[in-house]
């Protein structure tokens, strides 16, 4: 049976990696694997995790999703010269009081989680209209489903996110082209260690100490959250084998059912008053009990 062709986005840790490595180590070498990344003097955790697997089931491609030409080059080095199953994984995230957020800080958020989506399935989505077939993968978050404090503009790009694959999910049926967001809560990988934090040790001006409390409250919120409730990539990798192999995959996928609770408050009440009490008396509980 001929290899499903395989692109990831976001390969150079967390779920991209892991999800790269399981496919590649089918035994059966059902899957053709393009891990891709945007730096690749960061591929080696890569290559350690693989060590010893067949050539013919997994590559390694530089692709910059913020920059169309490398986006090109990358497709270009494919050698089925398709791709079957299309993972759009990589992303940022930015956390600090949005006072604080500069606009190249903002830019480079909505330029990675949201163009750089929109750029790379742009690039992969008329061949999958031709052949009438494939497979869109996209890590979501529940920042994409709710709104979280001091995220507003890594919320803000992933809601947008929500918003392009709902619409293409809807056009997209009518080629056989499947679209599925897997929506993550909290996860084991360098994210949160990577993510643009703004760090208000430091005097200003711009930020009050009631913000500055609140912020620390919710820092110690983050911390009990992926101390509590985070999940290893390999959980989440298994939904998308779920995704990638399902005859006929759902749209939205959720990793974490114990945050469903919260957003589902978002439509319990059309308003939105209750999802917003509700978040803020679990993120700020020792703070609204001081007042």
């Amino acid at each position: 049976m001929e290899q499903k062709v395989v692109l990831i986005t976001g390969c150079s840790s967390g779920i991209g990696l892991s999800l790269a490595v399981h496919l590649a180590s089918d035994p059966t070498k059902a899957y053709k694997v393009y891990a891709t990344m945007r730096n690749l003097d960061k591929k080696q955790r890569l290559l350690e995790s693989v060590r010893g697997l067949h050539k013919d089931t997994l590559a390694i491609l530089q692709m910059d999703i913020t920059d169309q030409h490398s986006i090109l080059t990358a497709q270009s080095s494919i050698t089925e010269g398709r791709v079957d199953i299309l993972v759009c994984n990589a992303g940022v995230g930015l956390m600090g009081p949005l006072e604080l957020q500069s606009e190249e800080m903002m830019r480079k958020i909505l330029d990675v989680n949201l163009l750089g989506t929109i750029r790379t399935i742009q690039t992969f989505l008329p061949d999958m209209k031709r052949k009438r077939d494939g497979r869109i993968l996209v890590t979501g978050s529940m920042g994409g489903l709710q709104g979280l404090p001091f995220n507003e503009v890594y919320c803000a790009s992933k809601f947008a996110v929500e918003g392009a694959c709902e619409s293409l999910a809807i056009l997209l049926q009518h080629f056989n082209i499947h679209v599925s967001l897997i929506e993550c809560g909290p996860v084991n990988t360098d994210f949160l260690k990577n993510l643009m934090k703004t760090d208000l040790t430091g005097e200003s001006e711009e930020v009050d100490t009631d913000t500055r409390s609140l912020y620390e409250l919710y820092l110690q919120h983050c911390h009990n959250m992926f101390q509590n409730a985070a999940q290893d990539t390999d959980d989440i990798v298994q939904v998308f084998l779920e995704v990638i192999q399902s005859p006929n995959p759902l749209f939205r996928y959720y990793t974490n059912s114990a945050l469903l609770p919260l957003s589902s408050l978002k439509f319990t009440a059309m308003d939105g008053s209750q999802y917003i009490r509700a978040m803020s008396k679990l993120i700020f509980t020792t703070k609204i009990a001081d007042s």
